[in-house]
């Protein structure tokens, strides 16, 4: 009887460890999709993502030290594309803490004028799952010359 409780008990804890993996992969997927999703909105303007995955209270830090909320976030994204030619997501690090999630990652854009013609944005987000949904609350950017 024994044997069969802690056989049971072990088939359990690995199946547990196995959903709370797949979880964890399908969330990463997320994230890395609303990474993407942002970046190109800077060439779009289209703010239907960040919409959706920058939490309300969400405040970030721009490349030269200012804050910034969703709402003013979500205006410059739609004044994007008058500066902006294009921008590509090209590489993002998640890592989990328990309802947190920190992604680290870089973007290439190419601007319409002006120096630099080209550069990266290279940036941090922090993600929080709450009432069910990942979003960010907290961002910040730095702008890096071209690899």
């Amino acid at each position: 009887m024994l044997k069969h409780l802690l056989g049971g008990s072990l088939l359990c804890l690995a199946f547990c460890q196995c959903a709370t993996v797949e979880t964890q992969k399908t969330t990463e997927q997320y994230i890395v999709q609303g990474a993407r999703e942002w970046a190109e909105s800077v060439a779009t303007g289209d703010t239907t993502a960040l919409e959706r995955i920058l939490a309300d209270d969400f405040v970030g830090i721009d490349p030269k030290g200012r804050f910034y909320t969703k709402k003013q976030m979500l205006a410059d994204t739609r004044n994007a594309p008058k500066y902006f030619l294009s921008n590509r997501l090209n590489e993002v690090r998640v890592r989990f803490f328990g309802n947190t999630a920190v992604a680290q990652g870089y973007e290439t854009w190419e601007r319409r004028s002006g120096q630099p013609r080209r550069g990266r944005f290279v940036w941090t987000d922090t993600w929080v799952k709450r009432n069910g949904q990942w979003q960010i609350v907290a961002a910040e950017d730095l702008i890096a010359p071209a690899l």
